[in-house]
């Protein structure tokens, strides 16, 4: 009798890396960090740990490896996959800086905050969702992360979990939910500190006013701070 998916499942878990990263010293572990860098430009998934949750990681410009991202959540392309880089100017090459986006990047990257801006000409192709025309950014505020973004280049990532469910946050429970849709695996050590568990603050920057979309590691009122007193500079 054939295996059913399951089966098949479990026994091509074995085929995934899994590395333990201690994320503020991500240097020592040269070997897990490439290994995820080569997983990503190949276009194959990765999960790794950031200051908010853990995330899932495809290549934002190659459509088969955004659309492996979304099969591997089971989430439905109609939402749109956001993308981390590793500073602003990166990030303008594929968003379009506005004075509000400038201002809040200032101030809160880099960190928990996902600013969605119109996409440049650079992303414009990326098949990250049902909205073509914007694109969410955010400069993550971790070592690890830092340093694949630094080998791999910006990659599209999303929390890692099955869409609709709670973050998942531990080697076992990430492993027996992705198994080897996932190429390789950067967990935080027993001991070492794990994401924070809250997410990022999203603001959709693309309409007349800019709207808070999710709340999350930055608070509303310190952004309406950031653009409130932009704007009375620009009105004085």
């Amino acid at each position: 009798m054939p295996a059913g998916p399951r089966r098949r499942r479990h026994a091509a878990v074995s085929r995934a890396r899994v590395f333990e990263v201690d994320p503020s010293r991500p240097e020592a572990s040269p070997e897990a960090v490439e290994a995820a860098a080569a997983a990503l430009r190949k276009g194959a998934l990765v999960v790794l740990p950031t200051e908010t949750v853990y995330g899932i990681a495809a290549r934002p410009d190659d459509p088969d490896a955004t659309a492996r991202l979304f099969a591997a959540k089971q989430r439905s392309a109609s939402l749109s996959l956001p993308v981390l880089a590793r500073d602003a100017k990166r990030a303008w090459a594929l968003g379009t800086r506005t004075d509000d986006a400038d201002a809040l990047a200032r101030a809160f990257w880099p960190g928990p905050l996902t600013l969605v801006v119109e996409r440049t000409t650079k992303s414009a192709r990326w098949a990250l969702g049902d909205r073509p025309r914007t694109i969410g950014l955010r400069v993550p505020d971790h070592q690890l992360a830092q340093a694949l973004l630094g080998r791999a280049g910006p990659f599209a990532a999303t929390s890692a979990n099955l869409s609709g469910r709670a973050p998942l946050s531990g080697r076992d429970e990430l492993v027996a939910a992705f198994g080897d849709l996932v190429a390789v695996y950067l967990v935080t050590p027993p001991g070492s500190a794990g994401p924070s568990g809250l997410p990022s603050t999203v603001i959709d920057l693309t309409a007349s006013t800019p709207a808070v979309s999710r709340e999350g590691g930055v608070p509303t009122a310190a952004i309406l701070r950031v653009v409130s007193n932009r704007d009375r500079g620009r009105t004085l």
